[in-house]
C-alpha cells in the first residue's frame, strides 16, 4: 500500500458517519450557530401593559456533545485491524491527513490513535511525514511466543485444577466463534476473536493486570512481519489454529494438565513458526 491509496474501501466504509473535516459533528446534525430567539409577545409589540404576563424564559437549544474520545477509539480499532490485515505494511510511512480522508474524519483523531500505536510499538514517528509501520522479524515473534508461554501456561495449569467444569462450559461459544471467524478467512476478524477467547480464559484468574499484559503481548504477536508472516496466513492455517482452542477447552474440562501444557505450548510455537 502506498501513501494516498491505503487499504481497501471496505475498511473505511464504517467511518462515513463519523463526520468530515474535523468538525467532530456529523454532517446534517443541524447544530445552531446561536441559541434560538424567542419572539416578543404581541402585547409588548403594541405597547400594551403586560404586567400580569411574565416574559417567557429564553431556553438555549442544547448542542450535541461531541464524543471525540469515541471517535479516536474507533479509529484506533480500525488501524489495529488494518495492521493485522496487512493493509498498513511494515516499513511504509502513512500520514494522518491521508488516513483521515480514508476514514472520513479530520487528521486529529487519526494522529492521536497513531500516537497510541507508537506507544504500543506498532509504529514510529517520522517527523514532518507521519508514522512508519515498524518492521519486525521472525526472532521478535519467537520471543513474544516464549514470553506468552511463560505467562499463560502456569496460569492455565492452575485454572485447570481449580475452575469448575460449568465455568469452562460457558466459554464453549467463544471457542466455537473463533472457528467461524477463521472460516471467514478474514485475518482481522479472527485476530479479534482469538484474543477474545484467550482474554476470557485468563480472566478466570481474577488478575486484571495479568489479563492486560497478556493481551498486549497477544496483540503484538498478531502484527505482520516483513515479507509476510502471520499476516499472510491462509484460511486453512487460521482454521487449524482455531481448532486448538476447542481442544484446549476440552483438556481444561478434563483437567488433563499434560495436554493443557502441550496444547498451549504448541499453540504459541505454531503462531511463531508461521512467521
Amino acid at each position: 500500500m502506498r501513501q494516498g491509496a491505503q487499504g481497501s474501501a471496505e475498511t473505511g466504509a464504517p467511518w462515513a458517519a463519523v463526520g468530515r473535516a474535523g468538525s467532530g459533528v456529523p454532517s446534517g446534525s443541524g447544530v445552531p450557530a446561536a441559541p434560538a430567539r424567542v419572539p416578543q409577545q404581541a402585547g409588548a409589540v403594541r405597547g400594551e401593559h403586560t404586567h400580569s404576563e411574565p416574559p417567557l424564559p429564553v431556553v438555549p437549544r442544547a448542542r450535541p456533545v461531541v464524543q471525540r474520545a469515541s471517535v479516536r477509539g474507533q479509529i484506533l480499532d480500525a488501524l489495529r485491524a488494518a495492521l493485522v490485515a496487512g493493509d498498513l505494511r511494515p516499513g511504509e510511512v502513512y500520514s494522518a491527513p491521508v488516513l483521515g480522508e480514508r476514514f472520513g474524519v479530520s487528521a486529529t483523531p487519526v494522529r492521536e490513535a497513531m500516537q497510541q500505536l507508537a506507544l504500543e510499538g506498532a509504529v514510529e514517528v517520522v517527523p514532518n511525514r507521519g508514522f512508519r509501520v515498524v518492521e519486525r522479524g521472525v526472532r521478535e515473534l519467537a520471543e513474544l511466543a516464549e514470553v506468552r508461554a511463560l505467562i499463560e501456561v502456569p496460569v492455565m495449569l492452575r485454572l485447570a485444577r481449580t475452575v469448575p467444569v460449568e465455568r469452562w462450559a460457558e466459554l464453549r461459544p467463544l471457542a466455537e466463534a473463533t472457528v467461524r471467524a477463521a472460516s471467514s478467512g478474514c485475518r482481522a476478524t479472527y485476530a479479534e476473536s482469538d484474543r477474545g477467547f484467550h482474554r476470557a480464559v485468563l480472566s478466570l484468574s481474577g488478575n486484571e493486570q495479568l489479563v492486560q499484559i497478556a493481551e498486549d503481548l497477544h496483540r503484538r504477536a498478531q502484527w505482520p512481519l516483513v515479507g509476510g508472516g502471520p499476516g499472510m496466513r491462509g484460511r486453512a492455517d487460521l482454521v487449524a489454529d482455531a481448532h486448538e482452542h476447542t481442544a484446549l477447552l476440552d483438556a481444561l474440562v478434563a483437567r488433563d494438565l499434560d495436554v493443557v501444557r502441550a496444547l498451549v505450548g504448541e499453540h504459541f510455537a505454531g503462531a511463531a513458526a508461521a512467521g
